[in-house]
């Protein structure tokens, strides 16, 4: 039994830490994408796809590294992270010796790789952590995968603030070179690291239970898990997606501001998901997922119309609100409802979530900036447009090719410059649109969840899924978790134990 291990605090701790650094490393990246703009001369479009490549690469190992897991091992996948953290932050700080050497085009590489390298090393981390904690705590995987995952915003919240008092042209310190802040992240890798490299741990639930690998992979024939990945996919989008940007975003509409703006929705999602079992518990997951898809939508479309900011607040609000629960929750249904798949299953949905942060999440939101930014400034300036317009064009998936605005072009017109004030206003229609079409996502999965709202129904209501020690399911209908635990034979453990 999961409450036999004895040091499972110190694993959720270490496997907390995991998210923290990827969160820091991701809020630090978003707040220095304008001191990559305008220091190498990129296009946000190239910015999507150096930030796109980072969430790509978080993706695609975390499908491959679930398909071993369970044979490796825990302990040997978070140290082989634990190297590729450090790594990676050498490759990303060799970028301006890079581009003092070798120019723009092999600068995008190394910022590329490194990024990519930083999302393998997170991908390890996630397919691990997921399946680990779910195996400590089998009764509760909803509530405590949940609380595993305020260790992403909490991350977010430590390196928004570092950035808003350090990075960029707005720094309210002092502007210190991109290097120095993105350094901060390896903090807490040293101290997962420390962690994991004396600690045993343990094997998985569907390990125990004798599931083989083709009786995990079985799993995928289920109408309902595809559903589901296909759910996760879009918010893959949503939420990963317009995280890497909200920043850079908003800083055309709240100068110097945004960054606390990202900090003040990450800040509520840290601490709610503290409190997701008992939520879970009054309208069951499935019903959190629909209202959070809900509050997603209003508050994204709401970003993209608010002017005032009392209405950017309360539009960042329902958006906080809206993104909290959505990631963790899907774990802890997947969890729930197909324990045998292991961590096959539960790496396949981080997985196709990140895969569409980082190939539809990223260059999408970069391209539809692209797209009516350019175009508000070749309708309302066409000269103007024609002196910072970028040398190439970019692609995103069957639309068509566009040619954006170059960064460093625009950032080297002085605020008392005529051309400086339709730029910018350019530049706010399109961070502005791109909201607006992002708000179709979370409506779409909103109908998908009423869908399995209705199944669930159908059947009786949501139920959770056991296997005992013969790898045979069993379903349960959902209870609060102190009547599954005091069931088992365990202490109910509270957020605080965890």
């Amino acid at each position: 039994m999961a409450s036999s291990v004895p040091n499972r605090g110190k694993l959720m701790w270490a496997s907390f830490l995991t998210l923290i650094a990827a969160g820091m490393g991701f809020a630090i990246r978003g707040a220095i994408l304008s001191d990559w703009e305008s220091q190498f001369g990129f296009t946000k479009s190239d910015l999507g796809s150096i930030t796109g490549g980072g969430l790509t690469g978080f993706g695609i190992i975390i499908l491959l590294s679930s398909l071993f897991v369970d044979k490796v091992g825990y302990k040997t996948l978070l140290c082989l992270a634990f190297v590729l953290q450090l790594v990676s932050a050498a490759i990303t700080f060799m970028a301006q010796p890079v581009y003092a050497a070798y120019g723009q085009n092999a600068t995008y590489w190394c910022l590329y790789v490194g990024m990519f390298v930083f999302a393998i090393a997170n991908g390890l981390c996630e397919a691990v952590i997921n399946p680990l904690i779910a195996t400590l705590y089998p009764q509760q995987k909803t509530h405590h995968l949940n609380i595993l995952h305020a260790g992403w915003p909490g991350g977010m919240i430590l390196g928004a603030l570092l950035a808003y008092l350090v990075a960029g042209p707005n720094a309210a310190m002092t502007h210190l070179r991109w290097e120095i802040p993105m350094a901060f992240y390896l903090l807490p890798v040293l101290m997962f690291g420390s962690v994991v490299v004396r600690e045993k741990f343990p094997i998985s639930e569907a390990r125990a239970a004798g599931v083989t690998f083709g009786e995990m992979l079985l799993q995928f024939i289920s109408p309902v898990l595809l559903l589901l990945l296909f759910l996760h996919v879009c918010i893959g989008y949503v939420e990963l997606g317009t995280d890497s940007w909200i920043t850079n975003i908003m800083n055309n509409v709240i100068q110097g501001k945004a960054i606390l703006l990202f900090t003040y929705t990450s800040s509520i999602m840290f601490v709610l998901r503290f409190f997701a079992g008992p939520i879970a518990e009054k309208i069951n997951p499935i019903g959190l997922l629909f209202v959070s898809s809900l509050l997603g939508m209003t508050g994204l479309y709401a970003l993209g119309s608010a002017n005032a900011g009392w209405a950017i607040l309360a539009a960042a609000t329902i958006y906080g609100l809206g993104k909290t629960f959505l990631w963790p929750t899907m774990l802890g249904v997947v969890g729930e409802r197909f324990p045998r798949g292991g961590a096959v299953i539960m790496g396949t949905i981080g997985g196709v979530g990140m895969l569409s942060a980082g190939l539809l999440g990223g260059p999408g939101i970069g391209y539809t900036q692209d797209y009516y930014a350019s175009r508000a400034l070749k309708q309302e300036a066409p000269d103007v447009y024609k002196e910072v317009k970028a040398g190439s064009t970019n692609r995103f998936l069957i639309f068509p090719a566009i040619t954006g605005l170059n960064g460093a072009k625009v950032e080297a017109i002085p605020p008392t410059d005529p051309q400086y004030d339709v730029v910018t206003a350019a530049k706010i229609y399109g961070g502005r649109m791109a909201l607006k079409w992002t708000a179709a996502v979370p409506a779409t999965m909103a109908v998908g969840y009423l869908l399995l709202l209705v199944y669930f129904m159908s059947q009786g209501g949501y139920k959770t899924v056991e296997i005992n020690h013969t790898g045979q399911p069993r379903e349960t209908q959902f209870r609060p978790s102190a009547e599954q635990a005091i069931e088992n034979g365990e202490q109910s453990p509270s957020a605080g134990q965890a």
